[in-house]
């Protein structure tokens, strides 16, 4: 009977070796991958910017605003204002998505050829800084600071300015 009683234990305990030898050892499961390519964004110029016509004999400052209104002060004396205009950049991209924009913080040089006057104070207007439409006007204003007795003429950038926007 002991033997009888062994062989039984003895095959219990085989029968349960046996099922964990026997359990799975490995698993598989299966993804699938997707992307969503957005709009680039997009810049460009519609309007340049323009402080029209400024009598500077007497040296001082003159701002151009984002809503194209000028003020001057320390001499200068504003003349035409019908084409004083801020630059006007219209920004493009993937509706939804935040966006910043980058201004010159240094000073640029407008020149004639022969005598240079400084652009500085860079400020902008934006609509909002997330797309919601197909496109959005970006602002920019800046001062103009003028030495007195500069020379009469048209005095412009050598280089264009660079305004950046990229997604947040």
């Amino acid at each position: 009977m002991k033997n009888t009683l062994y062989t039984g234990l003895f095959s219990i305990i085989l029968l349960f070796s046996l099922n964990i030898s026997m359990a799975q050892t490995s698993a598989t499961a299966t993804f699938t991958a997707s992307v969503n390519i957005v709009q680039p964004i997009a810049l460009q110029t519609t309007t340049n910017m323009n402080f029209a016509d400024v009598d500077a004999q007497h040296g001082g400052q003159v701002t151009l605003n984002t809503d194209n209104s000028r003020t001057a002060s320390g001499g200068a004396i504003l003349k035409d204002s019908q084409s004083a205009t801020a630059a006007n950049l219209q920004v493009s991209g993937q509706n939804g998505y935040a966006y910043s924009v980058q201004i010159p913080e240094q000073n640029i040089k407008l020149s004639n050829g022969a005598t240079e006057i400084t652009l500085k104070d860079f400020k902008t207007e934006v609509e909002a800084n997330t797309l919601n439409q197909d496109s959005q006007t970006i602002k920019v204003g800046a001062t103009l600071e003028l030495e007195p007795g500069l020379d009469p003429g048209i005095y412009s950038t050598t280089t264009p300015i660079a305004v950046v926007v990229s997604y947040n």
